[in-house]
């Protein structure tokens, strides 16, 4: 035998090597929690914003979606500006002016575009006057000045 090592000691007849939880005063106090602190207190709505969508996080994929529409538009819009600027050629315009006309068009129609792709983007978020207004403003002055310009 080993100096220093003692053989292990049996367990007594009087303990299991385990020992039961102690019993509490009522049963539901060892379940877990499955509603918070805060759920007995009542909801506080704050004024003004009934009947309105909650506000959402556009997600990176919207986005991605949204500018490849929007860049895809913007392709069609130039073929859209060069055939503008060649009719306006043949009825006997300046080609100064047609090509000025052709370029107020294109941009009339960016503008529209991007106010109306950010709003199907996300709505509550870009369906704003600070964000849609100023889109829309300078894409129909843009598309008027466009037609005043093609007709000179």
């Amino acid at each position: 035998m080993m100096q220093g090592t003692q053989p292990p000691a049996a367990p007594s007849p009087a303990d299991p090597g385990f020992k039961l939880p102690e019993e509490s005063a009522s049963p539901q106090d060892t379940l877990p929690k499955t509603a918070p602190d805060t759920a007995a207190r009542p909801v506080e709505v704050v004024p003004g914003t009934e009947g309105m969508p909650p506000a959402t996080d556009t997600s990176t994929r919207d986005l991605a979606i949204g500018g490849a529409v929007f860049l895809i538009l913007l392709v069609v819009y130039f073929f859209v500006r060069n055939a503008f600027v060649h009719h306006l050629v043949v009825r006997r315009v300046a080609p100064s002016s047609a090509g000025t006309a052709g370029w107020l068009l294109f941009i009339g129609l960016g503008f529209l575009s991007a106010a109306a792709v950010l709003a199907i983007i996300n709505a509550s978020r870009y369906l704003t006057f600070g964000v849609t207004g100023p889109l829309v403003i300078v894409g129909v002055v843009a598309l008027v000045a466009a037609l005043f310009t093609g007709r000179r």
